[in-house]
Parts: structure tokens; sequence; C-alpha cells
């Protein structure tokens, strides 16, 4: 274990926290304290997952099980998140929208495992970064909304509840077509290696019916 793995497990338990303070808000009254300190530990907990791959490089202590920590422990602070927000503010965030971001985040794994077993990596896209930053933004308003209508900010009546219900929207057009990305770059790879291995195939056939004729 290192330091960069231990920022990355900080992330992991942050989640019961969060989950903690989204389902005892009601318990205080309308001062909007914990919709306040759930909305900071999410931003913090997020930038975490740039803190930690950032370190491992510099650091040069990118170990495997950072490499398995890192996509887990964000997949369960997204995943967490929104499980929490269809009890938190349904009105945003149905139960359906958790569904679709959830299975988008399982298929993008399982296609890595696939991947990876195949002796290849599927990188993150830009549209996959583009969408983490959207779904971040998303869940922080979406957690406000639940107070405010629009968030006081510097003397402007920020909008609070338009700007969640806008980037959860985005964000769930930016999980299909990041998905089908993602599968594309998979299948365009798959497709390589089969031909690969039929060219490998049918070399290593020529050359025994070569042997053959020689004996």
């Amino acid at each position: 274990m290192n330091l960069p793995n231990y920022i990355t497990l900080s992330r992991i338990a942050s989640i019961p926290l969060l989950i903690w303070l989204l389902s005892t808000s009601h318990l205080t009254g309308q001062s909007g304290q914990k919709e306040l300190l759930a909305s900071a530990l999410f931003i913090a907990a997020s930038l975490t997952d740039g803190i930690d791959g950032y370190l491992a490089r510099r650091r040069k202590q990118v170990t495997t099980v950072g490499i398995l920590l890192d996509p887990l422990a964000d997949k369960l602070l997204i995943a967490a998140a929104f499980v929490a927000l269809v009890q938190f503010n349904p009105s945003l965030v149905p139960a359906w929208m958790a569904v679709v971001v959830i299975a988008r985040e399982f298929l993008v794994s399982g296609l890595r495992s696939i991947a990876a077993t195949e002796g290849f990596t599927i990188e993150a896209s830009d549209l996959g970064k583009f969408k983490m930053v959207v779904q971040i933004v998303s869940v922080v308003a979406a957690i406000l909304a639940h107070r405010w209508r629009t968030f006081p900010i510097a003397g402007f009546a920020f909008p609070v509840y338009w700007v969640a219900w806008t980037a959860i929207w985005f964000m769930i057009a930016l999980s299909f077509i990041s998905a089908i990305d993602y599968f594309a770059a998979f299948w365009s790879k798959i497709d390589r290696q089969a031909e690969k291995r039929k060219r490998r195939a049918f070399v290593l056939t020529r050359r025994r019916k070569r042997d053959v004729q020689i004996v």
C-alpha cells in the first residue's frame, strides 16, 4: 500500500458518510447544513480521483492494487450517490435513471475486463471523462436542489434546480453515447484480435502442410 492507494481508499470510505448525510438530512430542519456537507464531501471525494492517479504516476507508484481499486472506487461512489438520490430527491432522479447510470458503469467495466483477458486495454475516452464531470455537477446540483430551487451566490440567485435538471438529462444522454463509444472501441479491437488469430492459424496450417510434404 502507498499514498495514492490510501487516497483511493479514502474515496471508498467516504461513501457510507455520504449516504448517512443524505438519508438523515430531513432530521435537521430547514437549515440545509447536511446538504452542504454532502455536496462538499462528494466534490472532495470526486477530486481524489485525479489526485491519486497523478501521484501514482509522479511517484512511480502505479500498482496492481491501485489499478483495480481506482475504477472500483469511482463506480461505487457514483452508484451510491445515484441510489441515495432516488430516495433523497426522486422528483429529479427517478429510479430508472439510477438503473441507467449503474448499468452503464457495469457495461464499461465488463468490456474492460474482457479486453484485459484478450491482452489489450480500453482507455478512458474524452467523452467518458466529460461525462464524469457532468455527473459531478448533476449530483451536487440535485443535492442542493432538495433544499433550494435557487441558491444565493454573491447576491445572485443561482437557478440550482434547473441546473440540476439540465445536467441530469445531459448526463443520461452522455451515458448512452459514451457507452456506445466504448463498445465501438472494444468491438474494433476484438475484431482486429480475431483477424490476427485467423492469420496466425492460416500461417501455421501452411507450415504444417509444407512440413508434411518434406517428410
